[in-house]
């Protein structure tokens, strides 16, 4: 699937489908240069229509209420990364040989059309999890190592304000999604990595087939390495398909003791057998892995790949130990909040898919575990399956927790487990306490769903928010 490629925006009918983030800085970017632009999305509200008068002052016209109708005269439909494939809107396109694209095939369109510019190569990572914690120590690794850079695309800044923006990269670190990959047809890294995978937003892709490929297009024409990860298969399968630039290579991530090619953990010590001299014999030490934080197996991981990309575009060991050092992760992933009576609580709620919820439970032992939420189509019995032998009981609140319930019963029935038949806010707060009277002293309390937020919460920041002021709560009564 290839993308035609936009010589000249000027006159260009371009319908925007979302008044997102993306979807407002597409627009702006777009009529700047010249295109005729319309805005379509199916809401109506009030903070819709504040947004549309904004746009309107840019010239841009916005057409509330109606996501469905393709614009006439359509040249180019521009989407938000979330609407499906399936919708009506790119269905009238298909059938008028109009072509859709997502906002970081435009970045990627546009990124030679400042004067005088070097575009700044693309260091991409994809997976089903820890892609923004990945894209963020690769950034911190490249500034260690006195490199320009910026951490974009499914996270910071809007792909294209970035690369139509008045600061210079020398490169960035690009997180991208399954949803914006399946939209950027001639994206081409320098290096790129997939982290992992195992199913999710298969209600968005149709199949875990489809949900791979649209991942695996991320290795598509990369220049120098694909990186994979040796304890997921799948992954390398996805670099044996790929087309890429002759003389790119694939290296390997592992927790273990690295073969050439790899990049692994030696005695507590990250090191490269991939960018090395004599790679069959030698060996770099790059970082120990008390570096890392937090130092947990998932965590390795994520350093592992950010250190394989940032090595392949020449970055010294020295800044891939001091940037590791610089990195802290974002809230509410594997984030310890206070230990209250001898338990330590731990708020991942960003573990909203059964994969990371099970990289989560593994770093902890024993774990009462705070679960539920929207399943997004997801079973839990290979996940129970693995955790069971650490789970000291388990507290479950939200739409879908039956599911939960039911594979704890199949695969862990000695565990307690609590039911809190709720899906109100104040839920939260009752987990906790439960899960404290399920808790003995040296265990360990770990939000980590394993499901979608939106149930109870507008996001998983919120709920990381409230469990942590839950577990604030049970301090102050138990002081």
């Amino acid at each position: 699937m290839g993308s035609r490629q936009v010589t000249s925006w000027q006159g260009k009918n371009i319908t925007v489908a979302g008044l997102g983030v993306s979807g407002i800085s597409a627009a702006r970017a777009l009529a700047g240069l010249g295109a005729s632009v319309t805005v379509v999305d199916g809401g109506d509200g009030e903070g819709h229509r504040a947004k549309a008068a904004e746009l309107a002052d840019l010239g841009v016209s916005v057409r509330l209420g109606d996501a469905e109708t393709l614009p006439e005269g359509t040249d180019l439909v521009v989407t938000s990364p979330g609407w499906k494939p399936d919708s009506p809107l790119f269905a009238a396109a298909a059938a008028a040989g109009v072509d859709v694209v997502g906002d970081v095939e435009i970045a990627w369109q546009l990124r030679g059309s400042r004067p005088g510019r070097t575009p700044a190569p693309w260091l991409a990572i994809t997976g089903t999890n820890g892609k923004t914690t990945t894209t963020q120590m690769l950034a911190s690794i490249l500034r260690a190592a006195g490199l320009k850079t910026a951490a974009v695309g499914n996270i910071g800044t809007p792909i294209i304000d970035v690369v139509l923006g008045e600061e210079e990269y020398d490169v960035l670190a690009v997180e991208l999604s399954s949803y914006q990959l399946h939209w950027a047809p001639s994206v081409r890294a320098h290096s790129a990595a997939v982290l992992n995978l195992a199913p999710d937003h298969l209600d968005w892709h149709g199949s875990m087939e489809a949900y791979a490929a649209d991942k695996g297009r991320i290795y598509e024409g990369n220049t120098v390495a694909c990186v994979y990860n040796v304890a997921d298969p799948a992954t390398e399968r996805l670099v044996e398909e790929a087309d890429v630039v002759e003389g790119c290579r694939a290296i390997g991530f592992t927790l273990g003791s690295p073969g050439p090619s790899m990049l692994g953990v030696v005695d507590g010590i990250l090191v490269d057998r991939a960018f090395v001299e004599n790679r069959q014999k030698n060996a770099q030490e790059l970082a120990e892995v008390s570096d890392v934080t937090p130092p947990a197996p998932h965590n390795i991981a994520n350093a592992l790949a950010a250190a394989a990309l940032a090595r392949a575009f020449g970055v010294p060991p020295r800044a891939v130990r001091d940037g590791l050092r610089d990195f802290r992760p974002d809230a509410h992933r594997v984030a310890f909040v206070d230990e209250v009576a001898g338990v330590a609580y731990v708020d991942d709620s960003k573990a909203t898919n059964t994969h990371a919820a099970e990289a989560s439970l593994a770093a902890y032992e024993p774990v009462v575990w705070i679960a539920g939420g929207l399943a997004k189509g997801a079973t839990f019995d290979e996940l129970v399956q693995k955790s069971a032998e650490r789970l000291r009981g388990a507290v479950l609140i939200g739409a879908d927790r039956a599911l939960i319930a039911a594979a704890l019963a199949r695969h862990a029935p000695d565990v307690p487990v609590v039911d809190l038949g709720r899906t109100d806010t104040g839920a939260m707060l009752a987990a906790v306490r439960e899960a404290a009277r399920l808790a003995e002293a040296g265990d360990t309390v770990l939000l980590a769903p394993a499901c979608a937020s939106m149930d109870m919460f507008a996001n998983y920041n919120k709920r990381g928010d409230a469990f942590a002021d839950a577990v604030r709560e049970l301090a102050a009564e138990s002081a």
